[in-house]
C-alpha cells in the first residue's frame, strides 16, 4: 500500500528562510513546496490542494491575510498557518477571524514551527477522519425531543409511557440542566391531553407577591396595578397540562391554594369570592430534596404527597456518558441547520473529550458548549481545540488538549536534545521526573513511584543519587 505524502506549501520572499524552514520541516512522507509569491501558491493550490499552507504575512502583491482569505474561499476547511517578524494585533485578529490555525512570531519559529505544524497536521487528520465517517442527517428531521439510549434513560422513557396514560400528578426530579421540562412535555405529548395546551411556569422567575395572580388570575382592582381582569394559568390550560418548575421554591401562602386545586379541582381568582372549576393535570419539578424541605417546614407535607404520586428521576449526564455522543451530535446538527445551513461534524478526539468530561451543568451545559464551539469554529469539523469546557471557556481546559500539549512538549525536548549529541535523553527524563514527583508527593517515594508507574527501587535509587549529589555540592 503506497505511503500517504503530506504536502506543505511554504511561502516567503526570503530564499534563505525558505531553505531553512524546508529543512526544519523535513521528515519522511512530508513534501515541502517553496514559493516566493502568494500568487504562485494560489495557482498551485487551485490545481492540487495541499494539507497545510505556511505563509509570511508581509508579502509582495497578495499578502498573507489576503492569501488566507482566498484559500478559505476555495476550501472552507483549508489549513493555513501564518507567521511574521512583526505581528500586529489587527493582523492576529483578522487572521483568526478568517480561519487561520495560528499566527506565529518569526523569531520563535526555531522553537515553535515543528510543534505547531505537527499539531495542525493532527487537526487535518482529525477532520479527514470525521468527514469520512460521518453520516449526513437531514435538517428537517431535527426536532425538540429527549435524547438517550442509556439504561437509566430507558427506564425514564418507560415511566413516561406508563404515566402518560393517566392523569396522576408527576414529580420530576434531577439536577439543574438535566431536562426536566422535556420530560414534562413528553408526558403531555403522549397523553390524551395532547390536543390541549401545555403551560410551563418557572416558580423562581415570578415574584412571590405575583405568583398567586399568575396561577389563578385576579379581578380588576383587586390590588394596586390590577387594571383589568386577568385569566390565570389554571384557566388558560383547562383540559391541558400545567408544569410547575422549581416547585420547591413556591411560597407557603400559594402552596395552600395549589393544594385545594389538586384536591377539589377548583380555585378563586385573587379578589374574587367566586370559585372556578378547572380540569388541569399538574406536573412539577425540582432539584431540591423535598423530603428535607418538608422536615424543615418549608414545604407542606400534604402538598408533597399530592404532587409526588409518581416520581421520575432524571440521572445527571455524568451517570449516563453513553448518551453524550448522541446528545452532542443532535445539538450540533440542530445548531448548524439553524445558524449556518450546513452539515457540521465532530472529530473522533472531540467526541472522546466530550464523553470524558463530567458535565456539572448537565445537558444544558453540553448544549451551550456546542453552541459556543460552533460560534468560534473556523471550519465545519469541530476539534478538541474548538470546544471550550468548564465555566472559563478555556480552549485548552480539557484532558485531550493537555495530552496533545504534553506531546508537543516532548517533541520540543527531542528537537533540543538533537543539538546535544552526548545527552542520553531517556535516563535524563526519568531522573528529572522522579525528582519532581518525589517533591510533589512530599518526599514519599512509594506515592511518587506509583504515580509514575515505575518500580519503587528505581525511584529510591534516583532519590538517593540526587541526595548524594546535593550533599557533595553542599560540602
Amino acid at each position: 500500500m503506497p505511503q500517504i505524502v503530506t504536502r506543505i506549501f511554504l511561502i516567503d520572499p526570503d530564499p534563505d528562510f525558505l531553505d531553512w524552514a524546508a529543512g526544519h520541516l523535513k521528515a519522511p512522507a512530508v513534501s515541502v513546496e517553496k514559493f516566493s509569491k502568494a500568487e504562485d501558491a494560489l495557482v498551485a493550490y487551485q490545481k492540487n490542494r495541499c494539507d497545510l499552507v505556511l505563509s509570511e504575512v508581509r508579502l509582495p502583491g497578495i499578502n498573507g491575510i489576503e492569501l488566507l482569505k482566498r484559500i478559505r474561499q476555495i476550501d472552507p476547511n483549508g489549513m493555513v498557518l501564518l507567521f511574521s517578524g512583526i505581528v500586529s494585533t489587527s493582523n492576529v485578529i483578522d487572521a483568526m477571524r478568517l480561519g487561520a490555525y495560528d499566527v506565529l512570531q518569526k523569531e520563535r519559529l526555531n522553537f515553535d514551527l515543528r510543534v505547531v505544524v505537527e499539531s495542525a497536521l493532527r487537526a487535518v487528520e482529525g477532520r479527514r477522519s470525521a468527514l469520512a465517517n460521518t453520516t449526513e442527517v437531514p435538517a428537517e428531521t431535527i426536532q425538540e425531543t429527549i435524547i438517550g439510549r442509556s439504561v437509566p434513560m430507558t427506564e425514564v422513557f418507560k415511566l413516561i409511557g406508563r404515566v402518560s396514560r393517566s392523569d396522576a400528578p408527576v414529580m420530576v426530579t434531577g439536577e439543574s440542566g438535566c431536562g426536566k421540562e422535556l420530560v414534562a412535555r413528553a408526558i403531555h405529548k403522549f397523553s390524551p391531553r395532547t390536543q390541549k395546551e401545555f403551560v410551563a411556569i418557572n416558580v423562581t422567575a415570578i415574584p412571590d407577591n405575583l405568583l398567586e395572580s399568575e396561577l389563578f388570575g385576579h379581578e380588576k382592582g383587586s390590588f394596586t396595578g390590577a387594571m383589568a381582569l386577568r385569566v390565570g394559568r389554571f384557566e388558560q390550560c383547562d383540559g391541558g397540562t400545567l408544569f410547575l418548575d422549581e416547585i420547591g421554591d413556591m411560597p407557603l401562602s400559594v402552596q395552600s391554594k395549589l393544594l385545594r386545586v389538586l384536591q377539589e379541582g377548583e380555585f378563586s381568582r385573587v379578589g374574587s369570592n367566586q370559585t372556578t372549576k378547572s380540569d388541569v393535570r399538574v406536573l412539577a419539578a425540582t432539584n431540591r430534596d423535598l423530603e428535607d424541605e418538608v422536615a424543615k417546614g418549608n414545604f407542606r407535607e400534604d402538598l408533597f404527597y399530592r404532587l409526588n404520586v409518581v416520581r421520575i428521576h432524571i440521572p445527571p449526564l455524568r451517570e449516563r456518558r453513553e448518551d453524550v455522543r448522541l446528545l452532542a451530535e443532535f445539538f450540533l446538527n440542530r445548531i448548524a441547520s439553524r445558524k449556518r445551513g450546513q452539515q457540521m461534524r465532530f472529530s473522533d478526539d472531540a467526541l472522546t473529550m466530550l464523553e470524558a468530561y463530567d458535565w456539572p451543568g448537565n445537558v444544558r451545559e453540553l448544549e451551550n458548549t456546542i453552541q459556543r464551539a460552533c460560534a468560534l469554529s473556523n471550519t465545519d469539523v469541530l476539534l478538541p481545540s474548538d470546544i471550550p469546557l468548564g465555566t472559563t471557556g478555556n480552549r485548552y481546559g480539557n484532558a485531550t488538549n493537555s495530552v496533545n500539549r504534553m506531546k508537543d512538549a516532548l517533541q520540543m525536548l527531542l528537537n533540543v536534545s538533537q543539538s546535544t549529541p552526548d545527552m542520553e535523553l531517556m535516563p535524563w527524563v526519568e531522573r528529572e521526573l522522579s525528582k519532581m514527583a518525589f517533591r510533589h508527593f512530599d518526599e514519599d517515594p512509594a506515592q511518587a513511584a506509583k504515580f509514575l508507574g515505575v518500580p519503587l527501587a528505581a525511584m529510591q535509587a534516583h532519590v538517593t543519587k540526587a541526595s548524594e549529589k546535593k550533599a557533595r555540592k553542599a560540602s
